[in-house]
């Protein structure tokens, strides 16, 4: 019987339940403990092992896709962006579509350790690969050291994309053969400066990085080898004591840097990206914007590679990262280098099409071929 409750009363008690309906009854304590010190026992064995996998350092570099950035577009937002390419002392013109440059994320390196989860995670993702640490890395190098060689390396893919960028276009760009850094063990120390420009190595007129070394080599570790150079404009002539290296071949201990003299000032804002691999991409940017009309037709288009200053495109790293970062960025075409192209196999994102490159010239008709839409004679990988 249930007992109406009538206003302004105290509320009347309803029919007790039978005993073994009663709520907190003995069975019903068993039964919920047991199950609860079973879910309390997975929270706890999962919170631990989610704990030591993060604690757990592995000695593995793990490579996944990283961003791709428009060559043609702006960096920065708001009052602060401003066109990636910028050019000063000739003519430039705004270009639609997009000619990406990609990267890689790396982690792993020296300060940026991965965990097991880290490992884990990316032996699952398809898109991702895991490497032994030191096979990425030096392993004598550190955290400073490796932002340092791929500002260096960013530096100087920009310059020779910029010079290979401007004699496409019929400008002159004188180069020289500099000393960037003299190594510890060097008896140039004193001798030779950062900066010097190399004339000649021995008698000989210095061409490229590889007419010096021939004419070293021509001495025996130890001897000296007589080097004009050009120092603030004024020309000398030192005398450096060769060194043997691990090859057992005469070196002086100087690393070279190739120096332009270019017409016009190109500067590229491409942000805290490293490295040599958008060499290629700069290239073509620069040309595109140099150039009237638009190279690309509106098609966005990515790529990779280095770029020499005789416009001839290098193998880089990670290119399935890039292929697979390219194609969730939105582009349906991609430049690879053809020296890359065993790794391409295999590895292209549905809706991708991939064309082999080996050239600044090929690379460029290539973009022209997408933007006409008849790539079909295209060499492919």
């Amino acid at each position: 019987m249930r007992t109406i409750r009538r206003l302004g009363e105290p509320s009347a008690p309803v029919d007790p339940a039978p005993p073994g309906d009663r709520v907190g009854s003995p069975g019903d304590d068993d039964r919920l403990s047991g199950a609860n010190k079973l879910v309390l026992a997975m929270f706890f064995f999962v919170l631990v092992a989610a704990v030591a996998g993060s604690l757990v350092h592995l000695p593995y570099a793990v490579m996944s896709p990283g961003p791709i950035v428009n060559t043609l577009g702006t960096q920065g937002s708001g009052d602060g962006a401003k066109p990636l390419i910028e050019v000063d002392g000739l003519p430039s013109y705004p270009a639609k579509g997009q000619l990406d440059f990609t990267t890689v994320r790396v982690e792993g390196g020296p300060g940026f350790p991965v965990d097991a989860w880290d490992v884990v995670g990316a032996w699952i993702d398809p898109t991702k690969d895991v490497l032994p640490v030191d096979d990425v890395f030096d392993p004598t190098v550190t955290e400073k050291q490796v932002e340092q060689e791929s500002a260096v390396q960013m530096a100087s893919s920009q310059e020779e994309a910029t010079a290979v960028a401007l004699r496409a276009i019929g400008k002159q760009v004188p180069t020289h053969i500099v000393v960037s850094d003299i190594v510890a063990s060097s008896k140039a120390k004193g001798v030779l400066e950062k900066g010097d420009r190399l004339v000649k190595v021995g008698g000989t007129t210095v061409a490229d990085g590889q007419s010096i070394r021939t004419a070293i080599q021509k001495v025996s570790p130890g001897d000296p080898v007589t080097i004009e150079v050009e120092r603030a404009g004024k020309p000398l002539t030192v005398s450096v004591t060769t060194i043997r290296t691990d090859s057992g071949q005469a070196a002086i201990g100087v690393l070279l840097a190739m120096k332009h003299e270019f017409p016009a000032t190109v500067k590229i804002n491409a942000g805290d990206v490293g490295g040599p691999s958008a060499g290629l991409m700069f290239s073509l940017g620069i040309y595109d914007t140099l150039t009237p009309g638009d190279l690309t037709g509106g098609a966005q288009v990515a790529g990779t590679g280095t770029i020499d200053d005789a416009g001839a495109v290098g193998p880089i790293g990670g290119i399935k990262q890039k292929l697979a970062g390219a194609r969730s960025g939105g582009a349906g075409w991609f430049l690879a280098p053809a020296s890359n192209c065993d790794e391409v196999v295999g590895h292209i994102p549905d809706g991708l099409e991939v064309f082999k490159i080996a050239t600044f010239a090929e690379a460029r008709a290539a973009v022209e071929a997408i933007a006409l839409k008849q790539t079909g004679a295209l060499p492919r990988c």
